[in-house]
């Protein structure tokens, strides 16, 4: 297959995932998508608002299609931000660079394009990573962070985390691993939004729908692992942030009553001093789908308040 055509089939794949977005959590019109170059790869970006700035990174299994809710109450006082993450969505898909301290520098060449400087951030599972190693690089750069239901490699509890079952998955990758869920993306990917739900009705067939089908494009299942193979590699970029001090900004972290709860705020104590505790109730992992009001208001609070 020659590269012509290879440009075309990826072109059209990228048309397809377009149709998708569209399909569910529309973001409103005036949220203007562009692709930019970022550390030598190219992130997919929505803006939208005007105000203090707010970057909203999003985890595995999503893309910043599960911001929406959050995205459009915060753009009434805020400029909002939301990339996909390397490799994710529809962002490009380099063969390298997975690692979170490099993924936060695709962040930091996201908003170096846009001329955006001081920062709130908020993230979920695999965000909180990016999120962490972008703070930790570069602390004067952001104003508040939003830590939300996940781990970090090599902070705090992270080794006796890593002994629990459920997450069998941080080790699953590679190329018969790639092959097991060829054509089968949608039923690997039930399994998170099944396991990790308080009630897996609360993700809905249409955002199951929707996000299987952006994972299902070329590259995006090999990707997606590569997040995972990283941790290794992350925790010790960590455990070099941590020794340098710990963060100082405010930070919020959030739990899911039937997931991470109080262990959130545990893992955010570990690497900063100024941080403030919050459990959903009746929430698993999958805050924004299983509780969004809760945890709209809780990040709107926070990100509103006086410095």
């Amino acid at each position: 297959m020659n590269r012509t055509i290879r440009s075309f089939i990826a072109c059209s794949m990228l048309l397809v995932a377009f149709a998708c977005i569209a399909s569910v959590k529309p973001y409103p019109a005036d949220f203007k998508t562009e692709t930019i170059p970022a550390n030598g790869t190219r992130i997919f970006v929505r803006v939208g608002g005007h105000g203090p700035a707010v970057v909203l990174l999003h985890g595995y299994g999503e893309t910043g299609d599960m911001w929406q809710p959050l995205a459009v109450t915060l753009a009434r006082t805020h400029t909002v931000i939301v990339p996909d993450l390397r490799g994710m969505g529809l962002s490009a898909h380099p063969p390298g660079g997975y690692d979170k301290k490099n993924q936060g520098r695709d962040i930091s060449g996201v908003l170096d394009a846009l001329h955006v400087d001081k920062v709130d951030v908020v993230a979920h599972d695999i965000g909180n990573m990016v999120a962490y190693a972008f703070v930790a690089e570069q602390p004067q750069r952001v104003e508040r962070l939003v830590l939300m239901d996940a781990p970090i490699p090599g902070i705090g509890p992270w080794d006796d985390i890593l002994k629990s079952p459920m997450l069998w998955h941080f080790h699953f990758g590679g190329p018969d691993m790639e092959r097991l869920v060829a054509g089968r993306e949608r039923i690997y990917l039930d399994r998170f939004w099944n396991d990790f739900s308080a009630d897996p009705r609360r993700f809905t067939e249409a955002d199951r729908e929707h996000y299987a089908k952006l994972y299902a494009l070329p590259g995006a299942m090999h990707d997606g692992f590569a997040q995972f193979a990283a941790f290794d590699q992350d925790a010790k970029d960590n455990q070099a942030f941590l020794a340098q001090g710990k963060l100082t900004m405010p930070i919020l972290a959030i739990g899911g009553e039937k997931s991470f709860g109080p262990t959130m705020a545990v893992v955010a104590r570990a690497m900063a001093t100024n941080v403030t505790g919050l459990v959903i109730p009746d929430a698993g992992h999958w805050l924004m789908e299983e509780q969004p009001k809760a945890t709209i208001a809780a990040v709107r609070d926070f990100v509103d308040a006086a410095p």
